[in-house]
């Protein structure tokens, strides 16, 4: 069983009221590049995150989303002075918060910083077809013999007639196994 394997980088997910506070009152997302996932898009429109010990820009994807969210990996965390937890997207009690700031405002989030929990996206069909379930836990080998070869435990399915088969980690993830260009994994049971 194989999964395309993509890396997911830092960014951000905003509400309606976030977006207008941080890009102006009737501001719209600006779709800069389709994501593999249907309906998911990388944004023109950037914000800086501000923690207690630094800040970086991030990327909006978009569509908006019900709650403002912040996704990072943990060496961004650091960078920025915040120890979020790993949490499945969404998941946002109790997490830390952070300031974004955008060309026409800011927002002080209370929570929504998260490390995302590593996940494989399904289509019940493809699901069905691989003999797995919504949010059951596998792991999945990544990389050649003798290169990084690396085994990821710990990810969830996530089954969804919305979605479109891949598997995502974070930046540290992808690194930490050497990770570059079309990628394929193994799915273990």
């Amino acid at each position: 069983m194989k999964v395309l394997v993509e890396t997911s980088a830092r960014h951000i997910h905003v509400s309606r009221a976030d977006f207008e506070t941080l890009y102006g009152k009737d501001a719209q997302l600006t779709n800069k590049k389709d994501l593999s996932q249907p309906g998911q898009f990388a944004c023109a429109e950037k914000v800086t995150v501000v923690g207690p010990r630094g800040e970086m820009a991030m990327s909006i994807l978009g569509p908006e989303r019900p709650e403002t969210q912040v996704e990072v990996a943990l060496t961004d965390a650091r960078k920025l002075g915040i120890v979020p937890p790993v949490r499945e997207s969404g998941d946002i009690a109790g997490t830390p918060g952070c300031k974004l700031v955008g060309p026409a405002g800011e927002v002080e989030i209370e929570c929504g910083v998260i490390a995302a929990k590593r996940h494989i996206h399904l289509t019940p069909a493809d699901a069905e077809e691989m003999g797995l379930e919504d949010k059951q836990i596998v792991s999945v080998k990544v990389g050649e013999p003798g290169a990084r070869e690396t085994i990821f435990g710990d990810v969830v399915v996530r089954v969804n007639k919305n979605y479109a088969a891949a598997m995502h980690i974070d930046t540290d993830e992808s690194n930490a196994a050497g990770l570059s260009g079309e990628v394929y994994g193994e799915i273990i049971v």
